[in-house]
């Protein structure tokens, strides 16, 4: 897993969107039990914070400890440095785990290992991300959609293609269950969309390499403007449990 954001924690916890409600109640109509829940690659919370009124105890991983230090201080959730790999939880542990906007930076291979080691016979992983902002008035968002295609192309870790792609191409060796199609909708200010934007990754991998700013003209268009600005996101959701057959073998493996 990569530390992307841990130098500018404090910002992305501010500016990233919140998740509506409306994604913890389509996982929850395939959990059994809401007793114990692992939100992975969690940073600053912002899934965890919407999880947390839904089950007993969560625990809230991530290998970025400036990140997790800014999340909201809740009573049954606990912030842990851990890596998405290698964990120190006990076998068969969580009736659900989660990664919010994170799966596309681990090793999946050995994250999927971890997931069918912790997960309980009948729990679920739930693979919960967002896609490309999507702004009105339509001429900001060409400008966006410019900066995002052209002037940061060469800026964009490799990473973020599954993103692209809806997270339909990431390996996914579970029972999969169809998910419906969300979005997520706000009313943001100037300031909140600029903010958002400058949480990219490719915006710091950008000016390591030029003096210029590269969102110089959104901030122009933006400064001709006080009114709210509608923006919206499509929700990248993949649900799945561990198949019989390897809960088997995992089974086996931790009673030896």
């Amino acid at each position: 897993m990569k530390y992307l954001f841990s130098d500018h924690s404090e910002l992305y916890s501010q500016a990233r969107p919140s998740y509506p409600v409306s994604i913890v109640q389509e996982i929850l109509k395939l959990v059994q039990e809401h007793h114990f829940a692992w939100d992975c690659g969690a940073g600053s919370g912002q899934f965890t914070q919407v999880l947390a009124p839904y089950f007993d105890h969560v625990v809230a991983t991530d290998i970025s400890e400036q990140q997790l230090q800014h999340a909201t201080y809740l009573e049954n959730v606990s912030y842990q440095v851990q890596s998405a790999e290698q964990t120190t939880f006990a076998d068969h542990s969580f009736d659900l785990i989660s990664v919010a906007q994170a799966i596309h930076w681990f090793d999946f291979k050995k994250f999927y290992k971890e997931v069918e080691r912790t997960l309980k016979p009948d729990g679920i992983l739930a693979v919960i991300g967002y896609g490309l902002i999507h702004v009105e008035p339509l001429e900001l968002n060409q400008h966006i959609q410019k900066l995002y295609f052209e002037t940061l192309k060469d800026d964009w870790d490799v990473e973020r293609h599954y993103i692209d792609e809806g997270y339909k191409t990431i390996p996914f060796p579970f029972e999969e269950i169809e998910m419906p199609v969300l979005k997520m909708q706000y009313q943001w200010s100037a300031r909140q969309l600029l903010d958002y934007l400058s949480t990219w990754s490719a915006i710091k991998h950008y000016r390591k390499k030029n003096i210029d700013n590269p969102l110089i003209f959104i901030e122009k268009y933006l400064g001709c403007t006080s009114q709210p600005i509608s923006v919206e996101f499509p929700v990248l959701f993949r649900c799945g449990k561990v198949s019989p057959k390897k809960q088997k073998k995992v089974l086996r493996k931790g009673s030896k």
